[in-house]
């Protein structure tokens, strides 16, 4: 192909994504292969604004490019739409970091506006297909010309260090409310959502789209890049300002106002989404070759009266909704403390996966955390979501703002300094050398921490347990014999009839000293 061929090529792709817009040729302007639309007034109290308008009006869904088409676009192909990498969001200026587009696909069949916002100005940047890279023989090449096929967005290494199109992004913003971002270990995993409506109830799960955004850019490495969002759906808006800043993990600061068009049971405020198949705590014989297998192991909470709380998770046969009430949380997150390689011995990484903590800003009030388990017999699936519910109803009408940081890091951003959980496990009660009796499970609960490690010979913690029903008979705590210091693990005996989960709680103590964090666990007879 001659090189005034291949400019007549492409400007003829420009022109009919302008028309396709609606927008005139004259009104729209170029920059580093990407064009966009006339320049609007644009600033957060101004999509508050459209958020409220918008919810007195009935709900209208984004378009869908071609469904037939687009359901064909499965993970592997919508792998190979690479986003032309020249053609990224300051991409050779204007911003530290640069921002690519995806396009729709199966999982993701929903369009979304993209905008740059410079000098308080908004302008669309317009949907062009030359601008990825599947090749004619892709299955998206076989979609009709349509105003827009983007479905969200990467936020791409800067620009000031090692070549970033060579690197992964550190934060994507992908498919109804989802995004997430890298930990400090070089690792994404679990993810957020903008909001959660009624997960684990017995009606469908809503699920709002993020249905615009708008970006500002960060002018050096240290800066936030700063995304605006349009949240819509049948029972809800919101508009929302993310701070996205990348240091050794990403830090989000998130502010949104949420205006309900209809009431909604459950109503999720800074979720969490995370995969949890089996880990060393219940073994299921044949399950899988490796020996662990999830993005997070646990869900850790800092209550208001400055308790902290370690619960592992489960992956139940049947849909579990748990609630820890309190009020004027400190933060609660998703975490991943098992880092051992030799506890996955995957090439996925697990042990690397970034763990999630939710800080509120402000006071949040009355509510719970929320634990959501779902049963799954894969990886594949995100089966756990924890949020916060506030205690007050949630009904059509109401307008809830709010503030907010994610912290995407290795571990909690403010670890208790007492001791704490590292292992749980399960196995047959009764002792070695004797008939092990029916209904009899034995615990064993690991702690580590300095409070022990300090420990004078000979002096043994006590072990405080409680639960919901059942017996507890052996009770015993020793060191682990691993020579890791400060190491100490409880083991007990619980006899219980019925196959109704057990709500069980521990912790350690010297006398009147608290040396150990508390171990939640909901036990599911088997």
């Amino acid at each position: 192909m001659s090189l005034d061929r291949r400019t007549f090529l492409q400007l003829a792709l420009a022109a009919q994504a302008a028309a396709l817009a609606g927008i005139d040729r004259a009104d729209a302007q170029t920059t580093d292969g990407l064009r966009f639309g006339p320049a609007e007034p644009f600033d957060f109290e101004m999509l508050k604004r459209m958020a409220r308008e918008r919810a007195a009006k009935d709900y209208v869904a984004p378009p869908r490019p071609n469904p037939e088409i687009v359901s064909k676009i499965d993970y592997d192909a919508h792998g190979k739409l690479r986003y032309r990498q020249d053609a990224a969001l300051w991409g050779k200026g204007g911003g530290a970091y640069p921002v690519t587009f995806q396009h729709v696909g199966m999982f993701f069949p929903k369009t979304v506006k993209m905008h740059a916002v410079e000098g308080g100005r908004a302008r669309e940047v317009l949907y062009d297909p030359s601008l990825f890279m599947g090749g004619p023989d892709h299955v998206a090449a076989k979609l009709p010309a349509q105003p827009s096929a983007f479905a969200g967005f990467w936020i791409q290494e800067s620009r000031n260090g090692p070549d970033w199109k060579k690197l992964e992004p550190w934060a994507t913003f992908l498919g109804a409310s989802y995004f997430r971002a890298v930990g400090e270990l070089g690792q994404v995993g679990l993810s957020a959502r903008g909001i959660a409506l009624a997960p684990g109830t017995g009606t469908p799960e809503e699920f709002p789209d993020f249905v615009s955004f708008w970006f500002e850019p960060a002018a050096k490495d240290s800066d936030p890049v700063t995304v605006h969002a349009l949240l819509d759906g049948p029972s809800i808006t919101g508009a929302y300002r993310f701070r996205l800043k990348r240091d050794k993990g990403v830090l989000m600061d998130v502010e949104a106002s949420l205006n309900l068009r209809k009431s909604v049971d459950r109503f999720g405020i800074a979720p969490l989404t995370s995969m949890f198949w089996y880990s060393e705590t219940v073994k299921v014989q044949g399950i899988d070759w490796r020996p662990e297998v999830h993005d997070s192991d646990g869900l850790a909470i800092w209550t208001g009266a400055g308790e902290h709380i370690w619960r592992p998770l489960n992956n139940p046969n049947r849909v579990m909704v748990s609630s820890f009430v309190d009020t004027s949380p400190r933060g609660f997150g998703l975490c991943q403390r098992d880092r051992n390689v030799e506890n996955y011995l995957d090439g996925v990484r697990y042990h690397d996966r970034p763990s999630a903590w939710v800080e509120p800003v402000g006071d949040w009030g009355r509510g719970a955390v929320q634990l959501t388990e779902l049963p799954t017999d894969d990886e594949i699936h995100d089966n756990i979501v924890a949020m916060w519910v506030p205690a007050e109803p949630a009904t059509a009408g109401k307008t809830y703002d709010l503030k907010y940081r994610i912290h995407w890091y290795a571990d909690e951003p403010f670890p208790s300094a007492l001791a704490r959980v590292v292992a749980t496990r399960i196995g047959r009660g009764g002792q070695p050398g004797h008939p092990r009796p029916a209904g009899v499970r034995k615990f064993a609960v690991e702690f580590r921490g300095k409070q022990l490690a300090s420990l004078p010979k000979g002096v043994l913690p006590e072990a405080v347990i409680s639960v919901s029903r059942g017996t507890v008979s052996l009770v015993m705590t020793e060191a682990v014999p691993n020579d890791v210091p400060g190491q100490w693990r409880t083991t007990f005996d619980l006899t219980v009839q019925g196959t109704e989960p057990v709500e069980m709680r521990c912790y350690l103590k010297l006398k009147n000293e608290v040396l150990s964090e508390t171990w939640l666990y909901q036990h599911h007879p088997f």
